[in-house]
């Protein structure tokens, strides 16, 4: 074990690197997608010297360089979490987050959550972090408080107004935009993977693989949503006296730009960032002809004239 800081312990292990194939609209035809590194993770998670350039960690949060960051273990009252140093400022963009929430038990609990607020790295008592929040919680919770008719696990989302607090006593009940039910995501046999794609001011949508891979099941989209212009990315978990093993694989974070013309299955923003994708237009054979028929009429004029002067001048020696 080696102790970066005071309160975050970490387990460093030779590994090899995990590549993630990221799906969705980073591969429409229409869409030019631009990995973002500082909010992408992927082992050994950790640089030469054992820090993270673009992440902060911490709670009991345990990085085990060849296969995961546990954000808490299957142990009672753990929690941890971690968080992007920089914001993410991308107008449009696609998280796809590779987790594994897994135990031993029959009873167990309580979850895990993707942050994108304008707080950081600040632990609480909603999934590991702060409650009271501003921006956007997605919040993957294993444990069913007082929810009647709702099956657990169940994933749903929160829009934070920085006063509001979380209605953990009715599972969020009261704070829902929207969420579906996604049994099975425990413990799943398949690596569970979570593909969220924004684009500014018009939807959120949260797609699930946990059935089979490469199958991906809707959760959720969200119309006339807006994420802060600046929040930063984060990733926290909790336990209490149930417990559960709270596992982020991968994060891939793709800045994404709609090229000049695109269809609107993709919205129909063209920008990312304060950047417009602009694709320069082929010149044409036409154009490339005339410009060598030019050049060549140039070359004409200038040996015409060359040849004029010389005779000229043969002409005068001659008569004197």
């Amino acid at each position: 074990m080696l102790f970066a800081r005071p309160w975050t312990s970490l387990c460093l292990l030779a590994g090899s690197l995990v590549g993630v194939r990221a799906l969705g609209l980073s591969e429409h035809p229409d869409i030019k997608a631009i990995s973002l590194r500082t909010h992408s993770l992927e082992p050994p998670y950790l640089d030469s010297d054992m820090q993270s350039r673009w992440w902060d960690f911490g709670g009991d949060t345990i990085i085990r360089t060849d296969k995961y960051i546990r954000l808490a273990s299957d142990k009672p009252s753990r929690d941890g979490w971690i968080f992007s140093r920089v914001p993410l400022t991308a107008t449009n963009w696609e998280i796809l987050v590779e987790f594994k929430i897994h135990g031993q038990g029959n009873l167990y609990g309580d979850g895990m959550a993707m942050w994108l607020t304008k707080q950081r790295a600040t632990p609480g008592p909603v999934f590991g972090a702060t409650d009271n929040f501003e921006g956007l919680g997605v919040f993957f919770d294993t444990y069913k408080n007082n929810r009647p008719g709702t099956v657990f696990p169940y994933i749903m989302a929160m829009s934070g107004d920085g006063k509001t607090p979380y209605d953990k006593d009715n599972d969020g009940k009261a704070n829902e935009v929207a969420g579906c039910s996604a049994r099975g995501i425990r413990n799943a046999q398949i690596p569970t993977k979570a593909r969220f794609t924004y684009f500014q001011d018009q939807s959120l949508k949260l797609d699930l693989q946990y059935k089979s891979e490469d199958e991906w099941t809707n959760c959720f989209e969200i119309v006339n949503f807006k994420v802060p212009p600046v929040a930063y990315l984060g990733f926290s978990a909790e336990t209490g006296e149930l417990s559960d093993n709270h596992d982020i694989v991968s994060v891939k974070t793709q800045n994404l730009y709609m090229r000049s013309g695109g269809g609107s299955s993709a919205g129909s923003t063209g920008k990312a960032g304060s950047t417009t994708y602009k694709p320069q237009a082929p010149k044409s054979s036409s154009s490339w002809t005339w410009f060598f028929m030019k050049f060549v009429l140039f070359g004409l004029a200038v040996t015409g004239a060359y040849v004029g002067f010389t005779i000229y001048r043969a002409r005068q020696r001659d008569r004197f």
